[in-house]
C-alpha cells in the first residue's frame, strides 16, 4: 500500500512537471471515449446499446479534430473553448445521429473556469451552455425535452462549477502558503532588528565604560608624570586613582560582556588572550584527554595580528572540541597551520564516523567560528570528509580587517 502511495505521488509530479504530456494523455482519453458513444445508440431497450449505430466519416474527423485541440488547452484556453464549442453546435446540427463531440467542449469549459476569475466563468459558462443545449433542443433528431438535451446542459454546468472549485482551491492554498511564508520573513527580520538592537546597546555600553575610565587614566596618568619628581605624594595619590579607574572599567566590562555569556560559560580570564604560541599545550590537553592530535606547521613563523592569532586559537580549540565529543572514541585529528601569500590557512582534520555538529551547520561553535572568521574578513568552510570524518577550514588573513576596510 504504501509503495502504491509513493508510486503514486511521484507520478503526479511528473505530470506536474510536464504539464503538456498531462493534456495529451487528457486528450487520448477523451478521443477514446467520443469514439465510443459514437457508436452506442442511448436509446435502446435497457440502455445505450452498442452494434446498431455507425458514425459518418466527418463525425470522426471532427471528433478527431477536437481532440488534438485538447492539447493546447492550458496555452489558450478561450480559444480551445471556442473551437470546441463550434464544432459541436455544428455536429449536432449536422451530424444524424451526432457523436458527442460536446464532451470536449466540457473539458475547455473546465479549463477556462480553472484559470480565470468566477464573472468570466458564470458569464462564459452561461453562454456555453447556452449554446450547445439550445443547438441540441432545435435541431436534433430527438424532442427537446429528452435527457440526452438536458445531459448536456448538466454536464457543461458541472465542467463550470468543477473549474471554478479547482481555482478557489488554489487560491486558498497560495494564500495560506503566501501567508506562512510572509510570517516566516516577519519573524526572521523582528528577531534581526533585536539583534541589531541589542549589539547597538552593547556596544554604546562599552564604549561609555570604557571612554569614560580610559579619560580618567589618562588625566591622572598626566597628573602623576607631572608631579613625578616634585611632589611624589601627589603623584602615588594619582596612580591609586589610575589603578581604581582601571579595575573599575575592567569590573565593568566583565559585566557588560557577562551579558553575553551563556549559562555554564567560564569566567573572564585575567592572563593575556592566547594564541598559536599555545598551540601546543594546547594539543597537549587534547592528547592527555585521548584524544590523538597531529600539527603540521609551516606558517613561517610569522607573526599574526593579535584578532587573527586569537581567532586561529579558537577555531582549532573549537574544532578539536567537537572531535573530541561527537567523533567517536577511536578517532584521530590531524592540525595544520601554514602560510599561503597574504594569509594563513588553519585546517582541522578527523577520522570519525559522526558529524561535529548539526546536519545543517548551525550549532553553536560553527557559528561562533563563522563570525569571528567573518569579521576578520576570511572564510570558513566546514562539511564531512569524503570516505568519512569532518573537516574545518579557515581562511584567515595576516592583518585583521580594519572598520575603513568595510
Amino acid at each position: 500500500m504504501t509503495s502504491l502511495a509513493t508510486g503514486f505521488a511521484r507520478t503526479q509530479r511528473w505530470l506536474r512537471a510536464h504539464p503538456l504530456a498531462f493534456d495529451g494523455a487528457l486528450a487520448v482519453v477523451v478521443l477514446v471515449c467520443m469514439l465510443v458513444g459514437s457508436f452506442a445508440d442511448p436509446n435502446g431497450r435497457h440502455g445505450p446499446e452498442f452494434g446498431g449505430r455507425t458514425p459518418e466519416l466527418r463525425s470522426v474527423v471532427l471528433v478527431v479534430l477536437v481532440a488534438g485541440a485538447l492539447v493546447f488547452r492550458r496555452r489558450n484556453p478561450m480559444a480551445v473553448l471556442v473551437f470546441t464549442t463550434a464544432v459541436s453546435v455544428v455536429e449536432l446540427v449536422a451530424g444524424e445521429p451526432p457523436a458527442p463531440i460536446a464532451m470536449s467542449a466540457a473539458v475547455a469549459l473546465y479549463t477556462v473556469a480553472s484559470r480565470t476569475d468566477r464573472s468570466t466563468t458564470w458569464r462564459v459558462g452561461l453562454l456555453t451552455m447556452g449554446v450547445l443545449t439550445a443547438a441540441a433542443m432545435v435541431f436534433g433528431s430527438t424532442p427537446w425535452y429528452t435527457q440526452e438535451n438536458l445531459g448536456i446542459f448538466a454536464w457543461t454546468g458541472m465542467a463550470a462549477a468543477a473549474g471554478d472549485a479547482v481555482r478557489s482551491r488554489r487560491a486558498f492554498v497560495d494564500a495560506i502558503r503566501e501567508r506562512a511564508e510572509r510570517a516566516e520573513r516577519t519573524r526572521e527580520e523582528e528577531a534581526r532588528r533585536r539583534v541589531a538592537e541589542e549589539r547597538l546597546r552593547i556596544a554604546r555600553d562599552l564604549h561609555d565604560v570604557v571612554a569614560h575610565h580610559i579619560a580618567l587614566v589618562n588625566v591622572q596618568a598626566g597628573v602623576a608624570a607631572h608631579v613625578m619628581d616634585r611632589r611624589p605624594d601627589q603623584a602615588k595619590e594619582a596612580l591609586a586613582h589610575v589603578r581604581e579607574a582601571s579595575r573599575s572599567a575592567l569590573n565593568e566590562l566583565r559585566a557588560t560582556v557577562g551579558l553575553l555569556r551563556q549559562s555554564g560559560d567560564p569566567e573572564a580570564p585575567t592572563e593575556p588572550a592566547p594564541g598559536l604560541d599555545v598551540l601546543d599545550e594546547l594539543v597537549t590537553t587534547f592528547r592527555q584527554a585521548g584524544l590523538p592530535v597531529e600539527v603540521a606547521r609551516a606558517d613561517d613563523g610569522v607573526r599574526l595580528s593579535a584578532a587573527v592569532d586569537l581567532a586561529a586559537y579558537r577555531i582549532i580549540q573549537e574544532a578539536l572540541t567537537n572531535v573530541r565529543k561527537h567523533a567517536g572514541t577511536d578517532a584521530k585529528a590531524e592540525v595544520s597551520v601554514v602560510r599561503v601569500g597574504p594569509t594563513v590557512e588553519v585546517t582541522v582534520l578527523d577520522n570519525g564516523a559522526e558529524a561535529e555538529g548539526p546536519a545543517d551547520g548551525g550549532g553553536h561553535g560553527l557559528l561562533g567560528m563563522r563570525e569571528r572568521v567573518g569579521a576578520l574578513g576570511g572564510r570558513l568552510t566546514v562539511g564531512p570528509r569524503y570516505g568519512g570524518g569532518f573537516r574545518v577550514q579557515a581562511i584567515l588573513p595576516l592583518k585583521a580587517r580594519t572598520a575603513e576596510d568595510g
